[in-house]
């Protein structure tokens, strides 16, 4: 005969209460937001870095003394004109390609998608070539809304191609069709630039992508365009999250499919559009970031995308102040860090048993 014991009045013996505050889920909660506490710390020294360090070292004092009280020596016009400037443009386009990457990544449920692999940042360079080499222009605030349309047109091109047969918008299909109009993207704007040698020089620093010599001039136009594929990306998180359980599903639980996508194109085009234009196409940041942020944080897109924002410029920064030191004589663009970085790791993850999953 089995005898039970009453619980006291009051007691519950179902398991431990979810309310507990050393419950797992807690833990976890507590655990992702070291992670983000961190990596706005490294931000923080990151961006202090850019200021401080190049191929002339300035020390804290000066720095402190060019932001508070500028007196128009050397020093103090290197950091007013040239670093600042470049440290700001390097925050705001590194956090523009993080969260589109991670956008696309989830949006497609492929893990190394990015803008670039997926032909966004191909659409702009194209539609930037076009601006400069037949209509003439030359700053980023003339050819950014030609970057925009490039990235627009080129994101629901291959979505849409991507997306035709019984099995819609397959990863792979996807990523084929993104890798095949980055081809032929590719091509023209190569034959545009050699037409011209005009065309060739301004195109020859921008393409090769770079957050130095780029004007504050730009930021009251690009700040309201990427702060609203900002707003329109976190927003998206919940759906994302939904997103990864399927479409019949998600439909289920009242996502919207259509408005969700439709959101998610125009916040990828805003904010990869207007990086390229801001800064050229830099590629690997939106690949690289998100990946490294799921191994951490897990696959809450609730975590990914806000922890993202902050990672990517991070990196960005990181790779900026390696270019200008590793080469005595000048500086590498920061487009051709990130590429000598994120190749290796992009054949890493390619031969991971198991990527991180969305």
């Amino acid at each position: 005969m089995t005898t039970t014991t009453a619980s006291p009045p009051g007691q519950e013996q179902a398991g431990p209460d979810p309310r507990d505050p050393a419950g797992p889920a807690h833990r976890r909660h507590r655990y992702r937001l070291l992670i983000l506490l961190a990596a706005l710390a490294l931000l923080c020294v990151t961006a202090v870095l850019s200021v401080m360090v190049g191929a002339r070292p300035i020390a804290p004092g000066t720095v402190w003394d060019a932001l508070l009280r500028f007196d128009n020596s050397d020093e103090h016009v290197m950091v007013r004109e040239l670093r600042v400037p470049r440290t700001v443009i390097g925050l705001v386009t590194g956090t523009a390609l993080g969260l589109s990457g991670a956008l696309i990544q989830a949006f497609t449920r492929n893990p190394l998608a990015d803008p670039g692999i997926l032909g966004v940042n191909a659409g702009a360079s194209l539609a930037v070539t076009f601006a400069v080499a037949v209509l003439g222009f030359t700053a980023a605030s003339q050819f950014i809304w030609f970057a925009l349309g490039g990235a627009f047109g080129l994101t629901v091109l291959v979505y849409t191609l991507g997306s035709i047969g019984a099995d819609r918008g397959t990863p792979v299909k996807l990523t084929l069709a993104g890798v095949a109009f980055t081809a032929v993207c590719g091509g023209f704007t190569s034959a545009m630039v050699l037409k011209s040698t005009a065309t060739f020089d301004v195109m020859r620093f921008w393409g090769v992508g770079s957050i130095g010599g780029r004007s504050l001039d730009i930021l009251p136009i690009a700040l309201p365009l990427i702060g609203a594929g900002l707003v329109l990306g976190l927003l998206s998180a919940g759906s994302l999250n939904a997103l990864a359980l399927g479409d019949d599903l998600a439909q289920s639980l009242g996502t919207r499919l259509a408005l969700t996508r439709v959101s998610l194109i125009v916040a990828v085009t805003l904010l990869a559009g207007t990086s390229v234009a801001v800064a050229g196409p830099i590629s690997f940041v939106g690949l690289m970031v998100p990946h490294i942020v799921r191994w951490f944080v897990g696959p809450d897109q609730r975590w990914i995308l806000p922890v993202t924002c902050v990672a990517a410029p991070a990196f960005l920064l990181a790779a900026d102040i390696v270019g200008r030191i590793v080469l005595p004589s000048g500086e590498l663009r920061v487009g051709l860090v990130t590429a000598l970085v994120g190749a290796p790791v992009l054949i890493a993850l390619v031969r991971r048993r198991k990527v991180s999953t969305l």
